[in-house]
């Protein structure tokens, strides 16, 4: 369901594009003929449309990379191989087909991710509650470590272009449609070479091992 929103806002913004062409057809008609008030009422309605269009047009810009989110599924799959005294090789699959390797220092594999949650009424519409993964690094079952150890941290899903997560924080008009944008992460004890589910659900992340052929 990869680019759910992404598809349908951008359909409805076509869909708004298009359809401001006829009250500006139609202004510019009346403006024509004289008809000041008429053609200054579908001026009116055209921007208007165009408004939308663009609103819709950012929101799917926003929204790209986003995955909808109605049941659990798999986020990813990481693979971990120790290389060293609390290092380890994290490589990450997603389900777009999407890979990459991360050299991690820790006791444990920490991924978090995004999550937007729509408002009622933008839910009526087919918009469903949203999540991107955002960065993976380590984790220290110590405190001490984990404030003096060293630290690795990375993007797995580097974005290109305007994140509506971060575009509700600092713009108030996106709140009306969106009801809550918060974080959830999950962390995961590595012992030795493994295979992990990182799921999501409507409460979060979470990590699943995935037991080896034939054990």
């Amino acid at each position: 369901m990869a680019g759910w929103s992404g598809s349908a806002l951008a359909v409805a913004a076509a869909a708004a594009a298009a359809a401001a062409l006829v009250p500006l057809g139609a202004a510019l008609a009346a403006l024509r003929r004289g008809r000041a008030l008429r053609g200054g009422a579908g001026l009116a309605a055209a921007l208007g449309l165009a408004g939308t269009a663009g609103l819709l047009a950012l929101l799917a810009l926003g929204t790209h990379g986003y995955r909808a989110l109605t049941r659990e599924e798999v986020a990813a799959v990481v693979d971990v191989e120790p290389r060293g005294p609390r290092r380890f090789l994290a490589r990450v699959r997603l389900p777009d087909g999407r890979a990459g390797a991360y050299e991690i220092a820790g006791d444990a594999l920490y991924v978090d991710a995004r999550v937007l949650k729509w408002k009622p009424w933008a839910q009526l519409l087919g918009l469903h509650t949203a999540y991107a993964l955002d960065r993976i690094g380590g984790r220290y079952r110590d405190l001490a470590s984990e404030r003096a150890g060293p630290r690795t941290v990375y993007r797995i899903a580097p974005r290109a272009g305007p994140d509506l997560f971060d575009l509700r924080r600092r713009h108030a008009f996106l709140a009306p449609l969106v009801d809550a944008e918060y974080g959830s992460a999950v962390f995961v004890p590595v012992e030795g070479r493994g295979r992990f589910e990182i799921r999501v659900g409507l409460t979060g992340l979470l990590a699943r091992p995935v037991p080896a052929p034939g054990g």
